[in-house]
């Protein structure tokens, strides 16, 4: 299942944590300088050099959900079932094969497991799955110096929470954990890869880094 109730805090220190061998490593450096400040100031914490597992930003997690791969009709989707049309709100494993199945709108009233969705896989052009519905995902934008980013829509919200054109209205306050909320991390382990991990379930997933 996908992690929730999480800060966007709570994220950077489970990056720092990744960073920094698991185990006994420490979760208040590493991608993240927050230094046993529980809630540091928002806007002055940003992702250091040289950090190899992170929360992506804006545009690494608009470009993961929403892009369409190559070719020509390189571009975007408007949403993140490599679809212009919204998928179907429905449980798993989704019926509609042409422009997939997703979890939102109050049509399972619960969070499914990352990957349940496989008559059209949820998938977008580099792989990662459920980047629509389910749960919010934190991202590193910041707004107003006080609220970061979240994309993706959630179980209760409408299709258009979904789409390319969304983002949550305004940011979100870093420090607030909410059953709709969650995130997911990105990791750049050599220079031409970037893996993008759905945290609860096994979705390591690769892309190409352009």
């Amino acid at each position: 299942m996908p992690v929730n109730y999480v800060s966007f805090w709570d994220a950077c220190r489970f990056t720092n944590w990744i960073n920094n061998g698991r185990g006994e490593g420490s979760t208040e450096t590493g991608a993240y300088s927050l230094n046993g400040v529980t809630s540091p100031p928002n806007d002055t914490i940003t992702r250091n050099p040289g950090a190899k597992v992170f929360i992506p930003s804006e545009d690494e997690w608009y470009k993961a959900a929403y892009y369409k791969a190559g070719g020509t009709n390189a571009g975007y989707w408007d949403y993140p079932t490599q679809s212009n049309t919204a998928p179907r709100a429905e449980g798993p494993a989704g019926t509609d094969l042409i422009n997939g199945s997703a979890n939102y709108g109050g049509a399972v009233g619960d969070l499914t497991a990352v990957g349940s969705y496989t008559a059209k896989p949820s998938d977008g052009a580099y792989g990662t799955f459920d980047q629509g519905g389910n749960v919010w995902e934190w991202n590193e934008a910041v707004f107003d110096s006080s609220f970061r980013g979240l994309r993706g829509g959630s179980v209760p919200n409408a299709y258009g929470a979904l789409r390319a054109s969304t983002r949550y209205s305004g940011g979100y306050d870093p420090t607030q954990e909410w059953y709709s909320v969650g995130f997911r991390v990105a990791s750049v382990p050599e220079p031409v890869t970037l893996w993008l991990l759905a945290l609860g379930g096994l979705a390591l997933v690769r892309r190409r880094r352009s």
